[in-house]
Protein backbone atom coordinates (compact mmCIF):
# COMPACT_ATOMS: atom_id res chain seq x y z
CA UNK A 1 0.00 0.00 0.00
CA UNK A 2 0.96 3.31 -0.82
CA UNK A 3 2.42 5.74 1.41
CA UNK A 4 -0.34 8.94 1.66
CA UNK A 5 0.59 12.23 -0.25
CA UNK A 6 3.70 14.33 1.90
CA UNK A 7 2.27 17.23 3.06
CA UNK A 8 3.34 20.62 0.80
CA UNK A 9 5.64 22.89 0.92
CA UNK A 10 4.45 25.88 3.10
CA UNK A 11 5.23 28.04 -0.50
CA UNK A 12 2.75 26.26 -2.33
CA UNK A 13 -0.03 25.65 0.12
CA UNK A 14 -2.45 22.23 -1.09
CA UNK A 15 -6.53 22.32 -1.34
CA UNK A 16 -7.67 19.73 1.89
CA UNK A 17 -7.12 16.48 1.16
CA UNK A 18 -10.64 14.78 -0.30
CA UNK A 19 -11.47 11.77 1.30
CA UNK A 20 -12.86 10.42 -1.43
CA UNK A 21 -9.23 10.37 -3.17
CA UNK A 22 -7.73 8.99 -0.12
CA UNK A 23 -10.13 5.89 -0.20
CA UNK A 24 -9.39 5.56 -3.92
CA UNK A 25 -5.37 5.53 -3.16
CA UNK A 26 -5.83 3.20 -0.07
CA UNK A 27 -7.46 0.44 -2.36
CA UNK A 28 -4.59 0.57 -4.85
CA UNK A 29 -0.84 -0.20 -4.56
CA UNK A 30 -0.05 1.69 -7.59
CA UNK A 31 -3.20 3.81 -8.31
CA UNK A 32 -2.10 6.19 -11.30
CA UNK A 33 0.43 3.66 -12.89
CA UNK A 34 -2.11 2.88 -15.78
CA UNK A 35 -2.48 6.73 -16.68
CA UNK A 36 0.98 7.39 -17.19
CA UNK A 37 1.56 5.99 -20.39
CA UNK A 38 -2.02 7.39 -21.55
CA UNK A 39 -0.72 11.09 -20.97
CA UNK A 40 -0.12 13.21 -24.00
CA UNK A 41 1.22 16.89 -24.22
CA UNK A 42 0.14 19.41 -26.34
CA UNK A 43 1.91 19.44 -29.80
CA UNK A 44 3.12 23.02 -29.13
CA UNK A 45 3.45 22.77 -25.77
CA UNK A 46 1.56 25.88 -25.47
CA UNK A 47 -1.36 24.32 -23.82
CA UNK A 48 -1.96 21.59 -20.77
CA UNK A 49 -1.36 17.88 -20.91
CA UNK A 50 -4.17 16.05 -21.71
CA UNK A 51 -5.54 12.20 -22.35
CA UNK A 52 -4.48 10.36 -25.07
CA UNK A 53 -7.02 8.86 -26.90
CA UNK A 54 -7.53 6.40 -30.33
CA UNK A 55 -7.65 7.83 -33.40
CA UNK A 56 -10.97 6.20 -34.40
CA UNK A 57 -12.32 7.17 -30.25
CA UNK A 58 -15.12 9.93 -30.09
CA UNK A 59 -15.63 9.77 -26.57
CA UNK A 60 -19.45 11.39 -25.13
CA UNK A 61 -21.51 11.29 -22.67
CA UNK A 62 -24.37 8.49 -23.16
CA UNK A 63 -26.63 10.85 -20.54
CA UNK A 64 -26.56 14.09 -22.95
CA UNK A 65 -27.28 11.66 -25.70
CA UNK A 66 -30.32 10.16 -24.92
CA UNK A 67 -31.92 13.12 -23.78
CA UNK A 68 -31.11 15.41 -26.34
CA UNK A 69 -28.74 17.64 -24.67
CA UNK A 70 -25.67 19.68 -26.41
CA UNK A 71 -22.35 18.23 -26.57
CA UNK A 72 -20.89 19.19 -23.50
CA UNK A 73 -16.93 20.79 -23.94
CA UNK A 74 -15.67 18.80 -20.56
CA UNK A 75 -15.88 15.03 -20.70
CA UNK A 76 -14.64 12.77 -17.34
CA UNK A 77 -13.41 9.55 -17.87
CA UNK A 78 -13.91 7.48 -14.80
CA UNK A 79 -10.68 5.67 -13.68
CA UNK A 80 -12.44 2.89 -12.04
CA UNK A 81 -14.71 1.60 -14.88
CA UNK A 82 -13.27 3.56 -17.51
CA UNK A 83 -17.19 4.92 -18.43
CA UNK A 84 -17.15 8.84 -19.91
CA UNK A 85 -19.61 11.17 -18.39
CA UNK A 86 -19.62 15.09 -18.65
CA UNK A 87 -19.78 17.11 -15.17
CA UNK A 88 -23.28 17.59 -15.17
CA UNK A 89 -23.81 13.43 -14.71
CA UNK A 90 -21.10 13.11 -12.50
CA UNK A 91 -22.78 12.90 -9.41
CA UNK A 92 -25.35 9.94 -10.83
CA UNK A 93 -22.21 8.19 -11.27
CA UNK A 94 -21.24 5.35 -8.57
CA UNK A 95 -17.58 5.69 -8.52
CA UNK A 96 -15.56 8.77 -6.69
CA UNK A 97 -12.47 9.50 -8.72
CA UNK A 98 -12.61 10.51 -12.61
CA UNK A 99 -10.27 12.20 -14.99
CA UNK A 100 -10.80 15.19 -17.06
CA UNK A 101 -9.71 13.98 -20.92
CA UNK A 102 -9.09 17.65 -22.34
CA UNK A 103 -7.11 18.74 -19.63
CA UNK A 104 -5.72 15.91 -17.27
CA UNK A 105 -6.83 16.57 -14.19
CA UNK A 106 -7.98 14.67 -11.51
CA UNK A 107 -12.11 15.38 -10.87
CA UNK A 108 -14.52 13.69 -7.65
CA UNK A 109 -17.69 13.14 -8.82
CA UNK A 110 -18.85 12.99 -5.45
CA UNK A 111 -17.31 17.10 -4.30
CA UNK A 112 -18.04 17.82 -7.48
CA UNK A 113 -14.76 19.57 -8.01
CA UNK A 114 -10.60 19.26 -8.90
CA UNK A 115 -9.10 17.40 -6.33
CA UNK A 116 -4.98 17.67 -6.14
CA UNK A 117 -2.64 14.57 -5.46
CA UNK A 118 1.32 15.12 -6.05
CA UNK A 119 1.79 11.83 -7.08
CA UNK A 120 -0.24 12.45 -10.37
CA UNK A 121 0.73 15.97 -11.05
CA UNK A 122 4.58 14.75 -10.73
CA UNK A 123 3.53 12.18 -13.51
CA UNK A 124 1.94 15.02 -15.47
CA UNK A 125 5.51 17.03 -15.05
CA UNK A 126 7.61 14.27 -16.18
CA UNK A 127 5.58 14.02 -19.53
CA UNK A 128 5.88 17.81 -20.07
CA UNK A 129 9.32 18.02 -19.38
CA UNK A 130 10.75 14.74 -21.59
CA UNK A 131 8.34 16.25 -25.01
CA UNK A 132 9.37 20.33 -24.38
CA UNK A 133 12.69 20.67 -22.45
CA UNK A 134 13.01 24.71 -21.20
CA UNK A 135 16.34 26.15 -21.76
CA UNK A 136 18.04 27.73 -19.00
CA UNK A 137 18.08 31.53 -18.34
CA UNK A 138 20.42 33.44 -20.42
CA UNK A 139 24.03 34.10 -19.07
CA UNK A 140 23.33 37.97 -19.33
CA UNK A 141 19.90 37.85 -17.36
CA UNK A 142 19.91 37.76 -13.80
CA UNK A 143 20.01 34.60 -11.85
CA UNK A 144 16.70 33.77 -10.47
CA UNK A 145 17.06 33.57 -6.56
CA UNK A 146 14.59 31.01 -4.30
CA UNK A 147 15.79 32.69 -0.83
CA UNK A 148 12.97 35.37 0.39
CA UNK A 149 13.97 38.43 1.56
CA UNK A 150 13.39 39.19 5.06
CA UNK A 151 10.67 41.78 6.04
CA UNK A 152 10.94 43.73 8.95
CA UNK A 153 7.89 46.40 10.15
CA UNK A 154 8.40 50.14 9.23
CA UNK A 155 8.61 52.13 11.91
CA UNK A 156 8.19 56.20 11.54
CA UNK A 157 11.30 58.22 13.66
CA UNK A 158 10.90 59.81 16.38
CA UNK A 159 13.38 62.35 18.10
CA UNK A 160 15.58 62.44 21.02
CA UNK A 161 14.99 65.41 23.10
CA UNK A 162 18.24 66.34 21.78
CA UNK A 163 16.89 65.84 18.03
CA UNK A 164 13.84 67.51 19.22
CA UNK A 165 15.79 71.13 20.61
CA UNK A 166 18.13 70.81 17.47
CA UNK A 167 14.63 70.99 15.39
CA UNK A 168 12.79 73.75 17.56
CA UNK A 169 16.14 75.92 17.44
CA UNK A 170 17.87 75.34 13.82
CA UNK A 171 14.56 74.99 11.90
CA UNK A 172 12.32 77.94 10.16
CA UNK A 173 8.35 77.44 9.61
CA UNK A 174 6.95 77.66 6.54
CA UNK A 175 4.49 80.17 6.32
CA UNK A 176 2.05 79.88 2.55
CA UNK A 177 -1.23 81.84 1.84
CA UNK A 178 -1.50 79.07 -1.12
CA UNK A 179 -3.98 76.43 -1.22
CA UNK A 180 -1.61 74.63 -2.79
CA UNK A 181 0.29 71.12 -1.26
CA UNK A 182 3.75 71.64 -0.56
CA UNK A 183 5.85 70.44 -3.60
CA UNK A 184 3.89 72.10 -6.67
CA UNK A 185 6.21 75.10 -7.87
CA UNK A 186 6.32 75.73 -11.59
CA UNK A 187 9.25 75.73 -13.94
CA UNK A 188 10.07 77.99 -16.26
CA UNK A 189 10.73 77.06 -19.87
CA UNK A 190 13.89 77.96 -21.30
CA UNK A 191 13.17 77.73 -25.08
CA UNK A 192 11.12 74.64 -25.98
CA UNK A 193 12.42 72.92 -23.13
CA UNK A 194 8.71 71.82 -21.92
CA UNK A 195 9.63 68.12 -22.74
CA UNK A 196 12.30 68.75 -19.91
CA UNK A 197 9.77 70.52 -17.32
CA UNK A 198 7.08 67.89 -17.64
CA UNK A 199 9.45 64.77 -17.21
CA UNK A 200 11.25 66.37 -14.15
CA UNK A 201 7.72 67.07 -12.58
CA UNK A 202 7.19 63.18 -12.85
CA UNK A 203 10.49 62.57 -11.49
CA UNK A 204 9.81 65.53 -8.38
CA UNK A 205 6.77 63.48 -7.48
CA UNK A 206 7.65 60.13 -7.84
CA UNK A 207 7.17 58.66 -3.91
CA UNK A 208 10.68 56.39 -3.62
CA UNK A 209 13.01 58.84 -5.71
CA UNK A 210 11.56 61.90 -4.23
CA UNK A 211 12.22 60.58 -0.35
CA UNK A 212 15.71 59.20 -1.17
CA UNK A 213 16.80 63.22 -2.23
CA UNK A 214 14.65 64.87 0.77
CA UNK A 215 16.47 62.42 3.10
CA UNK A 216 19.87 63.52 2.04
CA UNK A 217 20.71 59.81 0.31
CA UNK A 218 22.87 62.32 -1.97
CA UNK A 219 24.31 65.38 -0.85
CA UNK A 220 25.05 67.94 -3.88
CA UNK A 221 27.75 69.78 -0.98
CA UNK A 222 29.68 66.19 -0.46
CA UNK A 223 29.34 64.68 -3.70
CA UNK A 224 31.39 67.86 -5.23
CA UNK A 225 34.47 67.42 -2.99
CA UNK A 226 34.07 63.62 -2.91
CA UNK A 227 37.10 62.61 -5.06
CA UNK A 228 36.44 60.75 -8.50
CA UNK A 229 37.00 56.69 -8.51
CA UNK A 230 40.09 55.83 -10.50
CA UNK A 231 37.66 53.21 -12.31
CA UNK A 232 34.99 55.75 -12.92
CA UNK A 233 34.17 55.46 -16.82
CA UNK A 234 32.63 58.77 -16.50
CA UNK A 235 34.55 62.36 -16.33
CA UNK A 236 32.22 64.58 -13.89
CA UNK A 237 34.16 67.62 -14.51
CA UNK A 238 35.18 69.67 -17.43
CA UNK A 239 38.00 71.38 -18.60
CA UNK A 240 37.30 74.07 -17.13
CA UNK A 241 36.76 72.44 -13.58
CA UNK A 242 33.33 72.30 -13.00
CA UNK A 243 31.05 69.68 -11.54
CA UNK A 244 28.99 67.85 -13.56
CA UNK A 245 26.44 65.58 -11.65
CA UNK A 246 22.93 65.67 -12.82
CA UNK A 247 21.91 63.87 -9.38
CA UNK A 248 23.27 67.07 -7.57
CA UNK A 249 21.47 69.25 -10.10
CA UNK A 250 18.27 66.78 -9.27
CA UNK A 251 19.05 67.56 -5.43
CA UNK A 252 18.94 71.08 -5.94
CA UNK A 253 15.89 70.96 -7.83
CA UNK A 254 14.54 69.20 -5.23
CA UNK A 255 15.16 71.18 -2.21
CA UNK A 256 14.24 74.32 -4.33
CA UNK A 257 10.48 72.98 -4.96
CA UNK A 258 9.97 71.73 -1.68
CA UNK A 259 11.71 74.92 -0.05
CA UNK A 260 7.65 76.29 0.26
CA UNK A 261 8.39 78.93 -2.49
CA UNK A 262 5.91 79.53 -4.93
CA UNK A 263 7.72 81.34 -7.56
CA UNK A 264 8.52 79.64 -10.65
CA UNK A 265 12.36 78.00 -10.90
CA UNK A 266 14.53 77.78 -13.52
CA UNK A 267 16.59 74.96 -13.88
CA UNK A 268 19.17 76.40 -15.77
CA UNK A 269 22.06 74.20 -14.11
CA UNK A 270 20.00 71.22 -14.84
CA UNK A 271 20.03 71.89 -18.42
CA UNK A 272 23.60 72.88 -18.85
CA UNK A 273 24.99 69.83 -16.93
CA UNK A 274 22.31 67.32 -19.41
CA UNK A 275 23.89 69.46 -22.07
CA UNK A 276 27.62 68.89 -21.35
CA UNK A 277 26.73 65.09 -20.66
CA UNK A 278 24.30 64.43 -23.65
CA UNK A 279 26.06 66.33 -26.08
CA UNK A 280 23.96 64.96 -29.04
CA UNK A 281 20.64 66.30 -27.40
CA UNK A 282 22.06 69.74 -26.97
CA UNK A 283 19.69 72.08 -29.07
CA UNK A 284 16.61 74.52 -28.16
CA UNK A 285 14.91 72.06 -30.61
CA UNK A 286 12.10 70.76 -29.12
CA UNK A 287 12.97 67.00 -28.01
CA UNK A 288 11.36 63.88 -27.05
CA UNK A 289 9.56 63.67 -23.51
CA UNK A 290 10.44 59.81 -23.42
CA UNK A 291 13.64 60.29 -24.81
CA UNK A 292 15.45 62.50 -22.60
CA UNK A 293 13.89 60.49 -19.69
CA UNK A 294 15.54 57.38 -20.20
CA UNK A 295 18.51 60.03 -20.78
CA UNK A 296 18.39 61.44 -17.14
CA UNK A 297 17.38 57.95 -15.77
CA UNK A 298 21.05 56.79 -17.82
CA UNK A 299 22.99 59.61 -16.83
CA UNK A 300 22.11 59.46 -13.09
CA UNK A 301 23.09 56.04 -12.76
CA UNK A 302 26.71 56.68 -14.66
CA UNK A 303 26.94 59.97 -11.96
CA UNK A 304 26.37 57.77 -9.00
CA UNK A 305 29.14 55.24 -8.86
CA UNK A 306 29.63 55.44 -5.25
CA UNK A 307 26.14 53.57 -5.05
CA UNK A 308 27.62 50.98 -7.70
CA UNK A 309 30.64 49.62 -6.41
CA UNK A 310 28.67 49.32 -2.78
CA UNK A 311 25.67 47.49 -4.27
CA UNK A 312 25.61 43.91 -4.38
CA UNK A 313 22.96 43.54 -6.21
CA UNK A 314 23.46 44.69 -9.57
CA UNK A 315 22.23 42.06 -11.38
CA UNK A 316 18.67 42.32 -9.71
CA UNK A 317 18.44 45.89 -11.13
CA UNK A 318 19.49 47.81 -7.63
CA UNK A 319 22.97 49.21 -8.41
CA UNK A 320 21.34 52.79 -7.85
CA UNK A 321 18.76 54.93 -7.03
CA UNK A 322 17.11 55.39 -10.45
CA UNK A 323 16.87 51.48 -11.39
CA UNK A 324 15.81 50.46 -7.65
CA UNK A 325 12.54 52.85 -8.62
CA UNK A 326 11.92 52.64 -12.36
CA UNK A 327 13.87 48.89 -13.16
CA UNK A 328 11.72 45.64 -13.61
CA UNK A 329 12.45 42.52 -15.22
CA UNK A 330 10.66 41.00 -18.68
CA UNK A 331 9.93 37.64 -19.18
CA UNK A 332 10.78 36.69 -23.09
CA UNK A 333 9.39 33.15 -24.42
CA UNK A 334 10.14 32.16 -27.68
CA UNK A 335 8.42 28.43 -28.56
CA UNK A 336 9.08 26.62 -31.96
CA UNK A 337 6.02 25.43 -33.90
CA UNK A 338 7.79 22.87 -35.84
CA UNK A 339 8.53 21.05 -31.98
CA UNK A 340 7.44 23.23 -29.21
CA UNK A 341 11.46 23.87 -28.30
CA UNK A 342 10.80 27.07 -25.41
CA UNK A 343 13.81 29.54 -25.11
CA UNK A 344 13.30 31.66 -22.07
CA UNK A 345 14.94 35.14 -21.50
CA UNK A 346 15.04 38.10 -19.20
CA UNK A 347 15.82 41.08 -19.81
CA UNK A 348 16.08 44.35 -17.32
CA UNK A 349 13.20 47.76 -18.47
CA UNK A 350 12.85 50.81 -17.40
CA UNK A 351 9.71 51.50 -18.93
CA UNK A 352 6.77 49.74 -21.19
CA UNK A 353 6.50 51.11 -24.55
CA UNK A 354 2.57 49.99 -25.53
CA UNK A 355 1.39 50.38 -29.00
CA UNK A 356 -2.43 51.78 -29.24
CA UNK A 357 -4.92 49.46 -29.64
CA UNK A 358 -7.85 50.54 -31.30
CA UNK A 359 -10.04 46.89 -30.59
CA UNK A 360 -13.39 47.56 -28.77
CA UNK A 361 -13.87 46.50 -25.00
CA UNK A 362 -16.68 43.76 -24.57
CA UNK A 363 -18.49 43.78 -21.05
CA UNK A 364 -16.54 40.39 -21.10
CA UNK A 365 -13.24 41.75 -20.66
CA UNK A 366 -13.88 44.97 -18.85
CA UNK A 367 -11.74 45.22 -15.63
CA UNK A 368 -9.35 47.43 -13.58
CA UNK A 369 -12.23 49.96 -13.17
CA UNK A 370 -12.08 50.92 -17.00
CA UNK A 371 -15.41 51.84 -19.00
CA UNK A 372 -17.22 49.63 -21.29
CA UNK A 373 -18.10 51.33 -24.75
CA UNK A 374 -20.52 49.54 -27.13
CA UNK A 375 -18.83 48.34 -30.64
CA UNK A 376 -19.32 51.25 -33.47
CA UNK A 377 -21.35 50.47 -36.57
CA UNK A 378 -19.39 53.16 -37.91
CA UNK A 379 -15.74 52.40 -38.67
CA UNK A 380 -14.73 55.83 -39.07
CA UNK A 381 -15.72 55.66 -35.37
CA UNK A 382 -13.64 53.68 -33.47
CA UNK A 383 -13.84 53.09 -29.51
CA UNK A 384 -11.58 54.97 -27.42
CA UNK A 385 -8.71 52.64 -26.45
CA UNK A 386 -7.92 51.28 -22.87
CA UNK A 387 -4.40 50.91 -20.96
CA UNK A 388 -6.17 47.47 -20.13
CA UNK A 389 -5.82 46.27 -24.12
CA UNK A 390 -2.64 47.68 -24.37
CA UNK A 391 -1.46 45.25 -21.96
CA UNK A 392 -3.27 42.57 -23.38
CA UNK A 393 -1.69 43.13 -26.76
CA UNK A 394 1.55 43.59 -25.22
CA UNK A 395 1.73 39.50 -22.90
CA UNK A 396 -0.17 38.54 -26.16
CA UNK A 397 1.33 35.14 -28.32
CA UNK A 398 2.92 36.48 -31.68
CA UNK A 399 3.73 34.89 -34.70
CA UNK A 400 7.54 36.41 -36.00
CA UNK A 401 7.73 36.27 -39.73
CA UNK A 402 9.83 34.50 -41.49
CA UNK A 403 12.79 37.67 -41.91
CA UNK A 404 12.76 36.71 -37.60
CA UNK A 405 12.79 33.16 -37.73
CA UNK A 406 14.26 31.24 -34.25
CA UNK A 407 17.07 29.06 -34.30
CA UNK A 408 15.96 26.21 -32.69
CA UNK A 409 18.28 24.26 -31.11
CA UNK A 410 15.96 21.04 -30.81
CA UNK A 411 15.83 21.07 -34.77
CA UNK A 412 19.09 22.64 -35.65
CA UNK A 413 17.67 24.75 -37.62
CA UNK A 414 15.99 28.39 -38.10
CA UNK A 415 12.05 27.58 -37.52
CA UNK A 416 8.89 29.83 -37.46
CA UNK A 417 8.38 30.68 -34.09
CA UNK A 418 5.95 32.21 -31.20
CA UNK A 419 6.87 35.13 -28.75
CA UNK A 420 5.09 35.85 -25.71
CA UNK A 421 6.23 38.51 -23.39
CA UNK A 422 5.10 39.10 -19.77
CA UNK A 423 6.80 40.46 -16.62
CA UNK A 424 8.76 38.68 -14.57
CA UNK A 425 9.65 41.74 -11.67
CA UNK A 426 7.46 44.75 -11.14
CA UNK A 427 9.77 47.86 -10.28
CA UNK A 428 8.68 50.78 -7.02
CA UNK A 429 7.23 53.07 -9.94
CA UNK A 430 5.77 51.84 -13.11
CA UNK A 431 6.23 53.83 -16.45
CA UNK A 432 4.33 53.22 -19.92
CA UNK A 433 5.15 55.17 -22.91
CA UNK A 434 2.13 55.08 -25.08
CA UNK A 435 3.61 55.03 -28.64
CA UNK A 436 1.69 57.71 -30.96
CA UNK A 437 4.72 58.91 -33.06
CA UNK A 438 4.84 56.11 -35.70
CA UNK A 439 6.61 55.72 -39.37
CA UNK A 440 4.25 56.49 -42.39
CA UNK A 441 5.16 54.00 -44.69
CA UNK A 442 3.47 55.96 -47.76
CA UNK A 443 5.54 59.24 -47.41
CA UNK A 444 8.20 57.49 -45.11
CA UNK A 445 7.83 60.73 -42.23
CA UNK A 446 6.45 60.52 -38.76
CA UNK A 447 2.63 61.00 -37.97
CA UNK A 448 1.31 61.25 -34.46
CA UNK A 449 -1.71 59.02 -33.35
CA UNK A 450 -4.44 61.31 -31.96
CA UNK A 451 -6.70 58.40 -30.21
CA UNK A 452 -7.74 58.93 -26.74
CA UNK A 453 -6.51 56.70 -24.17
CA UNK A 454 -8.64 55.50 -21.00
CA UNK A 455 -6.36 54.47 -18.17
CA UNK A 456 -7.50 53.66 -14.84
CA UNK A 457 -6.71 55.32 -11.64
CA UNK A 458 -6.08 52.09 -9.63
CA UNK A 459 -4.44 48.98 -11.83
CA UNK A 460 -4.24 45.42 -11.19
CA UNK A 461 -0.87 44.37 -12.79
CA UNK A 462 -1.22 40.68 -11.33
CA UNK A 463 -2.80 39.20 -15.22
CA UNK A 464 0.37 40.47 -16.79
CA UNK A 465 2.51 39.08 -14.69
CA UNK A 466 4.95 35.91 -15.36
CA UNK A 467 3.49 33.62 -13.15
CA UNK A 468 -0.17 34.44 -14.19
CA UNK A 469 0.79 33.69 -18.30
CA UNK A 470 2.78 30.97 -16.78
CA UNK A 471 -1.09 29.69 -15.65
CA UNK A 472 -3.14 30.47 -18.43
CA UNK A 473 -0.61 28.94 -20.84
CA UNK A 474 -0.66 25.46 -18.65
CA UNK A 475 -3.98 25.33 -17.15
CA UNK A 476 -5.46 26.55 -13.93
CA UNK A 477 -3.33 23.96 -11.55
CA UNK A 478 -0.41 23.52 -9.56
CA UNK A 479 1.73 22.29 -12.46
CA UNK A 480 3.17 26.68 -12.99
CA UNK A 481 4.18 26.66 -10.03
CA UNK A 482 6.86 24.07 -10.62
CA UNK A 483 7.64 24.45 -14.46
CA UNK A 484 10.59 26.05 -15.71
CA UNK A 485 11.88 27.22 -11.97
CA UNK A 486 8.24 27.79 -11.36
CA UNK A 487 8.76 28.33 -7.17
CA UNK A 488 11.45 31.67 -8.46
CA UNK A 489 8.66 32.89 -10.68
CA UNK A 490 5.83 32.96 -8.37
CA UNK A 491 8.42 34.08 -5.19
CA UNK A 492 9.58 37.03 -7.56
CA UNK A 493 5.60 37.84 -9.20
CA UNK A 494 4.39 37.84 -5.52
CA UNK A 495 7.12 39.59 -3.42
CA UNK A 496 6.06 42.70 -4.30
CA UNK A 497 2.39 44.32 -4.74
CA UNK A 498 0.79 44.10 -7.83
CA UNK A 499 -1.49 47.03 -7.20
CA UNK A 500 -0.75 50.34 -8.18
CA UNK A 501 -1.62 54.43 -8.21
CA UNK A 502 -1.13 56.54 -10.79
CA UNK A 503 0.49 59.95 -9.61
CA UNK A 504 1.48 61.54 -12.73
CA UNK A 505 0.52 61.51 -16.54
CA UNK A 506 2.57 63.26 -18.79
CA UNK A 507 0.51 64.61 -22.38
CA UNK A 508 1.36 65.69 -25.45
CA UNK A 509 -0.81 68.45 -27.57
CA UNK A 510 -0.47 69.22 -31.43
CA UNK A 511 1.02 68.88 -33.90
CA UNK A 512 4.60 66.38 -33.97
CA UNK A 513 6.82 69.44 -35.06
CA UNK A 514 5.18 72.00 -32.85
CA UNK A 515 3.33 70.14 -30.21
CA UNK A 516 3.66 70.92 -26.30
CA UNK A 517 3.95 68.91 -23.27
CA UNK A 518 1.82 69.17 -19.94
CA UNK A 519 2.16 67.00 -16.75
CA UNK A 520 -0.98 66.24 -14.54
CA UNK A 521 -0.12 65.43 -11.03
CA UNK A 522 -2.02 63.53 -8.25
CA UNK A 523 -2.00 65.08 -5.14
CA UNK A 524 -4.27 63.80 -1.91
CA UNK A 525 -6.69 62.88 -4.69
CA UNK A 526 -6.82 66.09 -6.40
CA UNK A 527 -5.28 66.63 -9.84
CA UNK A 528 -3.08 69.99 -10.71
CA UNK A 529 -1.40 70.90 -14.16
CA UNK A 530 1.66 71.60 -14.67
CA UNK A 531 2.10 73.72 -17.53
CA UNK A 532 5.67 75.09 -17.38
CA UNK A 533 5.75 78.47 -15.10
CA UNK A 534 1.76 77.77 -14.72
CA UNK A 535 0.22 75.39 -11.68
CA UNK A 536 -3.61 74.85 -11.72
CA UNK A 537 -6.04 72.58 -10.06
CA UNK A 538 -8.28 70.83 -12.36
CA UNK A 539 -10.93 68.11 -12.54
CA UNK A 540 -10.58 64.38 -12.92
CA UNK A 541 -12.42 64.60 -16.43
CA UNK A 542 -9.89 67.20 -17.74
CA UNK A 543 -7.32 64.18 -17.34
CA UNK A 544 -9.07 62.07 -18.60
CA UNK A 545 -9.95 63.45 -21.46
CA UNK A 546 -5.99 64.30 -22.02
CA UNK A 547 -4.09 62.65 -24.87
CA UNK A 548 -1.63 60.83 -22.80
CA UNK A 549 1.64 59.71 -23.62
CA UNK A 550 3.66 58.65 -20.42
CA UNK A 551 2.06 57.39 -17.44
CA UNK A 552 3.39 57.07 -14.07
CA UNK A 553 1.87 54.74 -11.26
CA UNK A 554 3.88 54.04 -7.99
CA UNK A 555 2.95 50.64 -5.89
CA UNK A 556 0.52 50.90 -2.84
CA UNK A 557 2.39 48.80 -0.48
CA UNK A 558 5.67 49.18 -0.33
CA UNK A 559 7.85 46.64 1.42
CA UNK A 560 10.51 47.01 3.27
CA UNK A 561 13.44 45.25 4.11
CA UNK A 562 16.24 45.00 6.71
CA UNK A 563 19.83 46.27 5.86
CA UNK A 564 23.14 44.50 5.79
CA UNK A 565 23.40 46.31 9.00
CA UNK A 566 20.25 45.77 10.87
CA UNK A 567 19.88 49.50 11.22
CA UNK A 568 18.66 51.19 8.06
CA UNK A 569 15.30 50.28 6.85
CA UNK A 570 14.94 50.54 3.08
CA UNK A 571 11.88 49.96 0.39
CA UNK A 572 12.54 47.79 -2.28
Amino acid sequence: MSSPPPAAPASIPFPPPCPHLASYRSSLSRPFRHLRRCLRACPLGNGPPSIRLDALAHPHCAACSSSSCPCPSRLLACLSCAQVFCPAHASSHPHHISVDLLRAELFCCSCRGQVYDRDFDSAVLRVFHDAFPITSPSTTAPAPTTRKRRRVHFHHWRPDPSHSHLIRTRSTPLHSISTHPCGLRGLNNMGNTCFINSVLQALLHAPPLRNFFLSDRHNRFLCATRSPPRNNKTNNTTHNGDHLCLACDLDQIYSAVFSGDRTPFTPAKFLYSWWRISSDLASYEQQDAHEFFISVLDRIHDNLVEDQQNSNNNAQGDCCIAHRVFSGILRSDVTCTYCGFTSTTYDPCIDLSLDLDPTHITRHNARNGERETKQKHNKNLSAPTTLMRCLEKFTRPERLDNEHKFYCQKCKERRESLKQMSIRKLPLVLCFHVKRFEHSTMKKTLRKIDSCLQFPFSLDMAPYLSSSVLRSRYGNRLLPAILDNGESEVGISSGASSEFEIFAVVTHSGRLDAGHYVTYLRINNSWYKCDDAWVVKVEESTVRESQAYMLFYVQKVLYYTAGDNNTIDEPT
